[in-house]
């Protein structure tokens, strides 16, 4: 899986509750990881992926998200 892709999800994982998955990629942008429409994009697949539903991570985007946590506390 593509790293920005990892980072996205843990963003997603550890997003306040009154935080949108736009607001994510957006806190994402603002530290130059990606832009606006690769973030959009990276979003996308991810839904076509089943991790991530209309607002939150699926029970299978949460278990990949605690995964990339794990990998990056190594």
């Amino acid at each position: 899986m593509d790293i920005n892709k990892k980072i996205l999800l843990l963003g997603i994982l550890k997003k306040e509750e009154d935080e949108t998955l736009t607001d994510v990629i957006i806190r994402l942008e603002n530290t130059n990881l990606f832009s606006l429409k690769e973030g959009k994009k990276l979003l996308k697949e991810l839904k076509k992926e089943e991790c991530v539903s209309e607002s939150t991570l699926t029970l299978k985007g949460e278990l990949l998200a605690k995964q990339v946590e794990a990998e990056f506390k190594i």
